[in-house]
C-alpha cells in the first residue's frame, strides 16, 4: 500500500464547503485506509495500492457539487521534502512564515521565478514544488501579495499552497504507526 497525501483545492471558501470528517468518511468508502485528516484546509492522509488522483476528484464533486482539484504527493515525497530540508538557512523563528507552493505537473524547465520585493523570497524551485518565505508586513500581515507571484506563473497552472508547519504536521501523520 502506498501512502498518499491529497492537497485539496480552494476548499472552505465561499461556497465550496466540505466537513474534514465528512471527507474522511468519503475516502474510506473509497476504499482507502489509515485516513485522517488536519486541518480544514482539503488536507488528507490515507493509504490505497493506486494512483487516486482522479477517483478522489470524481467522488468529491458527486458528493458535495463541485470539483475540487487535488495535488497529491506521496508519503515518499513528503519525506524527501523534509529530508531536504529547504528552508534551513532561516532560523526557526523570525519575521516571515514558510510556505510550499505545490504544482500537478511539473514546472517549465528554465522557469526563473522572482519573488515578490519585500513580501515573499523565492527559496528553492524543485520539479514540482515551490519553496516561498513570506515575509511580516508593516501592518503585522503575512502573505499578501502572493496573487502578484501567481502572474510568474504559467497560465493553467494546478497548484495549491500550504504553510511549512502543516507539511511537517502532515509528515508526522505519515510517520505515525496506524
Amino acid at each position: 500500500m502506498t501512502v498518499w497525501l491529497a492537497f485539496l483545492r480552494a476548499v472552505n471558501v465561499g461556497k465550496r464547503q466540505m466537513k474534514m470528517a465528512e471527507l474522511k468518511v468519503l475516502c474510506e468508502e473509497l476504499g482507502y485506509t489509515k485516513v485522517k485528516t488536519l486541518l480544514a484546509s482539503g488536507n488528507v492522509r490515507f493509504e490505497c495500492a493506486h494512483d487516486p488522483k482522479a477517483e478522489l476528484e470524481a467522488a468529491i464533486e458527486k458528493r458535495w457539487g463541485f470539483f475540487a482539484e487535488a495535488v497529491m504527493r506521496s508519503g515518499d515525497e513528503i519525506e524527501a521534502m523534509i529530508a531536504s530540508k529547504p528552508f534551513g538557512v532561516y532560523p526557526d523563528e523570525g519575521p516571515f512564515h514558510r510556505y510550499i507552493m505545490m504544482f500537478e505537473t511539473p514546472l517549465r524547465k528554465g522557469i526563473v521565478l522572482t519573488g515578490v520585493k519585500d513580501d515573499y523570497d523565492v527559496v528553492r524551485v524543485d520539479e514540482k514544488d515551490l519553496y516561498l518565505v513570506g515575509w511580516r508586513q508593516p501592518d503585522g500581515r503575512h502573505s499578501g501579495g502572493l496573487d502578484k507571484f501567481d502572474r510568474q506563473l504559467d497560465k493553467g497552472s494546478i497548484t495549491t499552497t500550504r504553510n511549512w508547519n502543516t507539511i511537517t504536521k502532515l509528515h508526522d501523520l505519515v510517520t505515525a504507526p496506524g
